[in-house]
């Protein structure tokens, strides 16, 4: 069986139009965090019209002043009400853990503070949040970071999944026009827009970058 695990999306419909374009899968699974960006009504109506799992994120639980001012009740009620986990093909897709959507486990995270965060877990878990891909195991458990479609810390300005196949990941990434990015996110009146142009378009954020900012606030 092959799954696509699309996370962290963040409101950017042509990074996530690249990926639906390269995707070849039996399923889909949304990892939480495709709200909390410049376009999040586009983007959340993309996903609804998709036969895909979607789960929540820490966005979707508790969304900011500006998605609710792009989406409807009805929209935030259903983002809201989202699980935050689910299982497919014998491995398990959640935000940030299967119960908790905001700890965060970077590629550095002490294996010990890694066990403790997903303690009583076992097996293969997929998880998003931090936005930079790594693949790591501590005994019976791995913890598989998909990456992030819409807001990538990986060097690059691009947008990054996985491909699980067979319960094997596979890290995928996909170019998106980042021009077009660029203009259509100036003009959307979305506060935060100048700095996350500069930021994340402009400039490509590394995960060693990322990773020390996360553990610090870890």
């Amino acid at each position: 069986m092959r799954v696509a695990a699309l996370y962290d999306v963040h409101g950017m419909p042509w990074a996530l139009e690249a990926v639906l374009a390269e995707v070849d899968a039996d399923a889909i699974v949304f990892g939480g965090d495709f709200v909390y960006g410049p376009y999040p009504r586009r983007t959340l109506e993309r996903i609804r019209a998709l036969d895909a799992i979607v789960l929540r994120g820490n966005c979707e639980r508790d969304p900011v002043e500006w998605d609710v001012s792009q989406l409807s009740e009805e929209q935030v009620a259903w983002a809201k009400s989202l699980p935050v986990a689910a299982v497919v093909d014998g491995v398990t897709y959640c935000h940030a853990t299967p119960t908790d959507d905001m700890p965060i486990t970077t590629a550095a995270t002490p294996d010990e503070d890694v066990a403790r965060t997903f303690e009583g877990h076992t097996g293969t878990i997929v998880i998003g949040h931090t936005h930079h891909q790594f693949d790591r195991r501590i005994g019976d458990l791995r913890i598989v970071n998909a990456g992030s479609i819409g807001m990538a810390y990986e060097g690059n300005v691009a947008a990054y999944w996985t491909l699980v196949e067979d319960g094997e990941p596979h890290p995928m990434c996909t170019p998106f026009d980042v021009e077009l990015a660029v203009r259509e996110v100036q003009a959307s009146g979305w506060p935060p827009a100048d700095e996350f142009v500069a930021e994340n378009l402009l400039h490509a954020v590394t995960g060693e970058e990322a990773i020390e900012d996360q553990e610090r606030r870890r």
